[in-house]
Order: structure tokens, then C-alpha cells, then sequence
């Protein structure tokens, strides 16, 4: 029977669809013919497979109609990775190689006119993809070999030329072939890149306890922070440490992760899992495509996305572009980032702990505390300047710190220790801990992450504590919204102290913590 299916994957945003590629030969008008969706560059991959099928000294059926299926096909096909599975299910139906070995098998890659495999974004996400679709081999380019082999329990053929694939299908001596080059341009060059951060310790930040207990809180429930004041007050320097205070990621989070850098094409040959949160830190010149992810032709995921598990840092918020300011609405609130187009709707997860930074005026020197103030601006910048940053986004930020520059004599303190990042990150460690414990069961893993309804239906605040965000709320000082992130705060203080359910002094702190108020110590003490 002239007909045979391979199996090759789609991806739509970070997710994926296994493709059923169903190849026809038959009588008719000779020609070949793809149908199913495609794009241009998929469409293209008619002539690319029979060229690299001929120069491999395989039989292509010139004399025959070729007809190939995408199947699903009312499901958007794009990218070049396709043409693997192409050919070899045309190779199939004509029985130049066994259909018997394709079922169980899943084939990624990209063909060049000599037959030779090229290396495609994405090898990672498709794979897990197959895998959860039953799959338990993949064929892909021999530089992603080690990429696919990330997935637990998957056997991967990592392989440089179509001739090479024929071979492993019909179980014949593999024949050499010329090495398969890697992916340029897939990484962004830095000239010291994410090690430079490994060297800022909390040990080198004087003063700033409050700022210094917030940013401990908000890397317990993974909240968002916004840090206030004038310029030299120790805004970067603080969030540049955030970083260091989360635990490496679990192997669940490290696999999300790394397939996000897989799509955006991030991966070089030889990497391993990232195992550490990472951390961003975009220029606020930087774009909505750049910042959320887009693209022309296909949709790749943007910092925000590929800083998922870690910190995002946006220095100077008022700065960046409003359109800009407006699209962190939904990561902010639902941790994920979805992009429309047309009838194309594509989803990246972005739970990235986010880190704000502004000055209270654009020169950065107004302080209304100051008895001699330096400001330069008119109280009408003042105003436009935080106009900018509108009531919706300052409600999905969980903390706010109004920091002051430090004084010099907590500088030259000889008897202030100020205590380190690996002391602060076991602590973080440790209610992560019992966090992952509470939320076993559920599709969340820390405070930051649980729906409102959820943690007033499972994990409720004591009578004490419920009255008192109640009559916040109905004083109209907390939105519900507010009210629901105050009630996550609560959670990441009892975590943090170890104590079983947070009551009314956790709730005060919680309080304290995001109306920007300064924290009174004898509330800290008596949780502690």
C-alpha cells in the first residue's frame, strides 16, 4: 500500500501537538503536493525534501502524484522542522524504508539540498511534547541530541544526514557523514553575561532593614516588589541580590525553563539544564515584542518569559514606553503571557518574580523629607512623571519600599554585621520548603501564585486576621484584589517564622509591607 505516517511535533507558543505527516502516492498528475496549514517556509519543504532525498541516493517516486497530510489540519503549521518527518514518511510509501519503525518514533530537524540535517529552535519543548504523548524515540540534528536527551526515559537518535536516518530505519550500517553545524547567532553575547551577578552578596548592603526584610518576604512567596527613592539610595544594589536569595529550581521548574530557552533558541550544544533562577534586567528602551515576546513569522517568548522561576528587574519603571508599562498586567496577575494573532493565539508561562525600581522625580532627587531638597522639577513633572505608572499595574504589585539613602554612620558601624546571602537564602529555602508541602496537591507551588478564592477556601487566616483585612477592605483602603495579595503576604510571614497559619500580627506586617509603610520592629519581634 503506497501510504505511511511519521509523526513530527507543532508548537503553539510553549505548548505542543503531535502531527500525524501522512504521505499518499498514487496515480495522477505527477507533482507533489503538501497541504495542511502551512506557512511559506514549511511550504517550501517540498522541494527541500526531494532534492535532499535524490542526493541522498534514495528513490524519490518522480514518476507518481505525492500527496502529505499535516494532520490535524485546521492546525497552524510553521517552521521547518517538519521536513525530517517529510521525507520519511514519503520514503515510507515507497517502501524505501519499513513503516513498522515509524509509530513509536517522532523526527525533528531541518534538511538541506545534500541531504545533511540542519539544527532547529524548539527541540526541547517538542520533545517533551512527544513524551507526553506516549513517544519514546526522537530523531533530531546530532548537536540537539544532548537537548532531547533532557527528557527523562527518551531515546534519541542524534544523527547528521537523511541517509544516516534511512540506515537506522531499515537497521543497516549507518554511513558516515559531514558533522552538522549548530545554531548561529542563538545566544546574545555579554562579556561576562549572568556570572557577574554571583559576586553581590547582602553582606556588602548597609542599612536598609525594612527593604532588606521585604525583599526576604518577597523571595519566600515569589511576590512582586517595587522599591522607591531618590537616586543613591540603594534601589539596584538591592535588587541585583534578589537573585541570590531563591533556591536552585526543582526539576520540574529547571525543565520548564530550559524548553523556554530551547523555543526562544537560547540553547548551545552542551548546555545543561538551568538549574539556577535566572535574572533579567531589560533597558527601558526596550520593546513590547522584546519584553513580552513576539516576533515576525514565528512568536518566540520575551525576557519575561525566559526569566520564568527567577527575577525580572525593571530599573526605572516610569522610563519604559506606556505601552509597554500596560502589557505587564496579565504576567503580573496570572503569571503567563498570551499573544493574538489573527485565528493564532499563543501562551508562555512568565512566573518570574518581578523587581521594580523608580525615582520619585525624573532629576531623582525629590525627598519631601529633606530639610534642604535638590529636586529641580516642577510639581506638574512630579505628577505626569508618576502618572505614568497607573492605579491597575500599583494594585498587582504585592510590595512597595520607599527606601532613603543610608547614613553615614550605619556605613561605619564596626559592630553592624549585616548578614549574608547564603544565611537569608536558607531561610528563604527552608519555607519554600514548607510551601511545596502545603501545595503538593495543586497547580501552584508558592504563596505569590495562589487564587484568591483558593486560599480562602483551603488556607483561610485566622478569625483575628480575617477581621482585620476585612475592615481594610471595607474602609476601602484594599481593593479585592489587594486584599487577596495581602492575604498570600500573610502566608510568605508565617512561612518565614514558622508558624502554622497566619493570625492578625502577620496580617499587620502584610499591611505594612505593601502600603510602603515603614515596618515597626516590635511587630517583627513579636511574630518572630
Amino acid at each position: 500500500m503506497p501510504f505511511a505516517t511519521a509523526y513530527a511535533v507543532s508548537l503553539q507558543g510553549a505548548f505542543g501537538h503531535l502531527i500525524e505527516v501522512e504521505a499518499d502516492i498514487s496515480s495522477g498528475v505527477v507533482g507533489t503536493t503538501l497541504v495542511g496549514r502551512l506557512d511559506s517556509a514549511l511550504s517550501e519543504a517540498r522541494d527541500r525534501c526531494r532534492m535532499a532525498v535524490v542526493n541522498s541516493e534514495l528513490a524519490w517516486p518522480a514518476t507518481r502524484r505525492v500527496t502529505v497530510l499535516l494532520s490535524p489540519a485546521d492546525l497552524p503549521k510553521r517552521g521547518t522542522h517538519f521536513d525530517i518527518a517529510i521525507a520519511v514518511a514519503v520514503l515510507a510509501a515507497a517502501e524505501e524504508v519499513p513503516r513498522v519503525a515509524l509509530p513509536s518514533t517522532v523526527f525533528i530537524g531541518e534538511l538541506t539540498l545534500s541531504g545533511g540535517l540542519r539544527a532547529v529552535p524548539g527541540v526541547l519543548p517538542m520533545t517533551l511534547a512527544a513524551a507526553r504523548q506516549g513517544i519514546q524515540r526522537v530523531v533530531v540534528p546530532e548537536p540537539q541530541a544532548r537537548e532531547a536527551a533532557m527528557v527523562p526515559g527518551m531515546e534519541v537518535l542524534g544523527l547528521r544526514s537523511l541517509a544516516q536516518v534511512a540506515a537506522e530505519l531499515r537497521g543497516d550500517q549507518v554511513p558516515g557523514a559531514p558533522p552538522v553545524a549548530p545554531m548561529s547567532g542563538s545566544r546574545l553575547l555579554s562579556w561576562r553575561g549572568q556570572d557577574r551577578y554571583d559576586d553581590l552578596d547582602l553582606a556588602d548592603v548597609h542599612g536598609m532593614a525594612d527593604a532588606r526584610f521585604a525583599v526576604e518576604v518577597a523571595a519566600v512567596g515569589g511576590h512582586h516588589v517595587m522599591l522607591s527613592g531618590p537616586k543613591g539610595s540603594g534601589k539596584t544594589t538591592l535588587a541585583e541580590r534578589v537573585p541570590g536569595l531563591l533556591p536552585d529550581l526543582s526539576p520540574e521548574e529547571s525543565l520548564e525553563l530550559t524548553a523556554i530557552h530551547s523555543l526562544a533558541g537560547a540553547l548551545e550544544p552542551g548546555d545543561e539544564l538551568l538549574r539556577r533562577p535566572p535574572f533579567s534586567a531589560p533597558h527601558h528602551d526596550a520593546s513590547k515584542a522584546s519584553l513580552i515576546g513576539g516576533g515576525t513569522g514565528v512568536v518566540r517568548p520575551g525576557e519575561l518569559s525566559r526569566a520564568h522561576g527567577g527575577v525580572v528587574f525593571l530599573d526605572e519603571l516610569p522610563l519604559f514606553r506606556t505601552d509597554v508599562i500596560e502589557a505587564l498586567r496579565q504576567p503580573l496577575e496570572s503569571g503567563e503571557v498570551t499573544i493574538a494573532r489573527g485565528q493564532e493565539s499563543v501562551t508562555f508561562p512568565a512566573r518570574a518574580m518581578m523587581v521594580f525600581a523608580a525615582n520619585p522625580c525624573p532629576c531623582g532627587d525629590y525627598h519631601p523629607a529633606a530639610r534642604q531638597s535638590r529636586c529641580v522639577c516642577s510639581e506638574v513633572k512630579r505628577r505626569e512623571y508618576r502618572r505614568r505608572l497607573t492605579g491597575p499595574i500599583i494594585d498587582r504589585i504585592d510590595i512597595t519600599r520607599h527606601l532613603l539613602p543610608v547614613q553615614a554612620h550605619e556605613v561605619r558601624d564596626r559592630f553592624a554585621h549585616p548578614e549574608p546571602t547564603a544565611s537569608v537564602r536558607a531561610r528563604v529555602e527552608e519555607s519554600r520548603v514548607r510551601q511545596a508541602e502545603r501545595y503538593a496537591d495543586q497547580p501552584w507551588r508558592l504563596n505569590g501564585q495562589v487564587p484568591g478564592p483558593a486560599l480562602l477556601a483551603g488556607w483561610p487566616l485566622t478569625d483575628g486576621g480575617q477581621r482585620l483585612l476585612d475592615d481594610q477592605l471595607y474602609a476601602g483602603r484594599l481593593s479585592r484584589r489587594g486584599a487577596a495579595r495581602v492575604h498570600r503576604l500573610a502566608w510568605s510571614v508565617a512561612d518565614l517564622f514558622q508558624r502554622p497559619r497566619p493570625g492578625r500580627v502577620e496580617v499587620e506586617v502584610a499591611l505594612q509591607l505593601r502600603a510602603g509603610e515603614p515596618l515597626e520592629m516590635s511587630l517583627l519581634r513579636r511574630v518572630g
